[in-house]
């Protein structure tokens, strides 16, 4: 398992679970439309990565998320994540109606900041992301379709979370692919205030 950081410690989470199509106006963006139930998959420990790759097979596709960590049965943390995807693979298996780990459970696919402890409240949880100082990705809890609450009653019905794991909850509008030499910047606010930040620069 590849470790993240947790109030300053090394922690290894067993799992990813990660949303899609929770955001409408990245659903549109997509020329997709909503599901009818909510969209589940998962990324192995193993796709946790340190580096921002842009080219891995093929060029590679950003998505900003606001990240939730499990302690004690509860959400015990927040975070900033990237999930990458292998867009072009991605296309080819919806069309085929197969599975899409290939194009998003590969090793190095998801990057996250620190986590720091959850506020009391989740409803104000917002996410930022720019690249190279230019706004691409802005979003909050109210613009989700399953806000966090929803979706830990949605997974509590087939999965079980345990300490560490990582939840995914989704992207707002603004994806695009990662080009070599640009600087990512995202964080967590908890209303206006920032709660975490990170930054990588794309090789």
């Amino acid at each position: 398992m590849q470790p993240v950081t947790f109030n300053g410690q090394s922690v290894k989470p067993g799992k990813v679970v990660c949303i899609g199509k929770n955001y409408a106006a990245h659903i549109a963006e997509m020329a997709s439309v909503p599901a009818d139930d909510m969209v589940v998959f998962m990324k192995p420990s193993t796709a946790i990565g340190q580096h921002l790759v842009s080219v891995m097979d093929e060029p590679l596709h950003y998505e900003g998320e606001i990240c939730l960590m499990m302690l004690d049965g509860q959400v015990g943390a927040v975070g900033f994540g990237l999930d990458l995807t292998k867009r072009a693979t991605q296309a080819k298996l919806k069309a085929a109606g197969l599975p899409w780990e290939r194009s998003k459970a590969f090793t190095g696919s998801a990057l996250f900041s620190d986590f720091v402890p959850a506020p009391k409240s989740l409803d104000q949880l917002g996410i930022e992301l720019q690249v190279d100082g230019s706004l691409r990705q802005k979003g909050d809890v109210s613009l989700m379709l399953y806000p966090p609450l929803i979706i830990l009653q949605e997974l509590a019905q087939f999965c079980q979370l345990e300490d560490y794991d990582i939840v995914m909850t989704g992207t707002p509008a603004g994806v695009g692919m990662v080009q070599a030499g640009e600087c990512f910047q995202g964080r967590i606010l908890d209303g206006d205030h920032e709660l975490v930040c990170a930054e990588w620069t794309a090789v």
